[in-house]
């Protein structure tokens, strides 16, 4: 089980020599087995609040706590043990151009301590996402859709409990879109949590899962079984 709760976390960035707010004060938790959209127009805060959310940065103020841990204290084992429970894809692909597929998971299975499991757990994660076989292809032989999906292999290698998705579905043409999303949903059902930015407003408002609404790095909506655009909570 793994729960998220963030108190008070503000993120400051410098731009132009001037500190920039990315993220204003937001507490919020997230349970074990929800399946959260993050909402908001480009430069909202979306990206850093979900590199917050998985210890990837550390916050100028407040914390993020994982099962009550804070994690920017966190060292050694401990903070490689909380490492281990996030799955991440971000909006730049993270794919090496010049290695296979199955070299590109392996690297990654080998840097989250599974080199003796390595192989299989590649064969797994194709497979959980629709993509037996495909080991021996090169990131530039596949279409945008199939590069996501390997992107998201990659995120589920070690089975994490939970997934950080930044536009997953960015630039993807509707059937691969609900057919990545009937994948997530089917991994939330079995007790992943799911933390998706997005701009696909027609599936949130579909779904109907819990929606979080950013403005300017500040939470002004939070809703469960909301849509889009939903500024109430």
């Amino acid at each position: 089980m793994a729960e998220l709760c963030l108190e008070n976390v503000t993120k400051r960035y410098m731009a132009e020599k001037r500190p920039v707010c990315a993220v204003r004060d937001v507490s919020l938790t997230v349970e074990q087995g929800e399946f959260v959209f993050l909402i908001g127009s480009s430069g909202a805060g979306k990206s850093t609040l979900l590199q917050l959310m998985g210890g990837e940065i550390a916050p100028d103020e407040g914390s993020v706590c994982l099962n009550g841990a804070n994690m920017a204290r966190l060292i050694g084992p401990w903070r490689v043990r909380a490492a281990r429970t996030f799955g991440i894809v971000s909006q730049q692909g993270l794919l090496i151009r010049k290695r296979t597929v199955g070299d590109n998971l392996l690297l990654a299975a080998n840097a989250a301590g599974m080199r003796r499991k390595g192989k299989d757990a590649v064969k797994k994660a194709l497979g959980i996402v629709g993509l037996p076989g495909v080991e021996a292809r090169y990131p530039a032989e596949l279409s945008i859709g199939e590069s996501r999906r390997v992107e998201l292999a990659r995120a589920v290698l070690n089975s994490p409990h939970i997934l950080l998705l930044d536009e997953l579905t960015a630039n993807l043409d509707d059937d691969v879109i609900w057919d990545l999303l009937h994948l997530l949903m089917e991994l939330n059902s079995h007790g992943t949590t799911i933390i998706m930015a997005t701009h696909a407003s027609q599936y949130v408002n579909i779904l109907r899962k819990r929606v979080i609404t950013l403005v300017d790095g500040r939470v002004v909506g939070d809703v469960k079984k909301g849509k889009y655009g939903d500024i109430v909570g």
